[in-house]
C-alpha cells in the first residue's frame, strides 16, 4: 500500500477520501494538523456581566431606598400598629372611640314595648286585627315602673284607643252621603302608622316620650 501523501502510487486513494492536498499532489509530505483547541467555557458571572439571560426567571433585586431619619419622624402618614397576636386586636384598635353611639336600653319595658309597636305598625296590613290584639295587651294592666318605659306604655295606650275610636267612626260614616268614612279611615291609618314609627325610633334611641298623653307625634 502506498505511503500517505504519495500521489504516484496506483493504490493511493487519498484524493478520493478527502486526504488530497496541494502538498500531497506535489509529492510533499503533509504537515500534521494542529490539535483542536479546547472549547472555552464561559463563566456564569462573566455571562451576567456581558448580557442578560433571557431564560433567567429570577426577579431582579429592587434598589434599596433609604429616607432621612428626619423625614421618617415627620411623616404624617399613619404607621401600622403591631398586634399582640394573630387572634387579639392591637391596643390602638381596642382603645379607639366607636364610630356611632350605642343605643341605650330602656329598663322595665323589654321586648313587650317593641311587640306592641309592631302590632301598631301592622294594623293597616291586617285591617285592624293586630291593633285589636295590641289594644288587649295594653288594657287592664299596670305599665312598667321605669319612667321612660311608662311613657311609652301610655303613648301606646293612647294611640291604640284613639285609632279604635277613629276606625269605628269611619265605618259608621261609610253609610253617610259622599262616603265621609273613607277619608276618616285613611287619616286614622296614617296617624296610627306615624305614631308607631315615631315610638319605635324613640325606643331604639333610649328616649322617653315627652308628652305621652298628647295627640301629636312624639319622639
Amino acid at each position: 500500500m502506498a505511503e500517505h501523501g504519495d500521489p504516484h502510487a496506483p493504490d493511493d486513494l487519498d484524493d478520493l477520501i478527502g486526504f488530497a492536498t496541494p502538498a500531497s499532489l506535489q509529492g510533499r509530505t503533509r504537515a500534521p494538523e494542529p490539535a483542536p483547541a479546547a472549547p472555552e467555557i464561559a463563566r456564569a458571572d462573566a455571562r451576567d456581566e456581558r448580557e442578560p439571560d433571557l431564560f433567567d426567571q429570577r426577579p431582579a433585586a429592587a434598589p434599596a431606598m433609604t429616607r432621612p431619619e428626619s423625614e421618617l419622624v415627620n411623616d404624617p402618614r399613619p404607621r401600622p400598629v403591631e398586634a399582640g397576636s394573630i387572634v387579639e386586636p392591637s391596643a390602638a384598635f381596642r382603645d379607639r372611640p366607636p364610630r356611632r353611639a350605642e343605643s341605650k336600653l330602656i329598663t322595665g319595658g323589654g321586648m313587650s314595648l317593641y311587640a306592641v309597636y309592631a302590632l301598631i305598625l301592622f294594623a293597616v296590613p291586617t285591617l285592624g286585627v293586630s291593633a285589636v290584639i295590641g289594644l288587649l295587651a295594653v288594657t287592664g294592666r299596670d305599665g312598667p315602673e321605669d319612667p321612660a318605659a311608662q311613657s311609652h306604655f301610655i303613648y301606646q295606650q293612647r294611640t291604640l284607643w284613639t285609632a279604635a275610636v277613629a276606625a269605628a267612626a269611619g265605618v259608621i260614616l261609610l253609610a253617610a252621603p259622599f262616603a265621609l268614612g273613607v277619608p276618616v279611615l285613611f287619616a286614622a291609618a296614617l296617624w296610627t302608622l306615624a305614631r308607631g314609627a315615631a315610638g319605635v325610633w324613640a325606643l331604639q334611641q333610649g328616649k322617653a316620650i315627652k308628652d305621652p298623653r298628647g295627640w301629636w307625634i312624639q319622639y
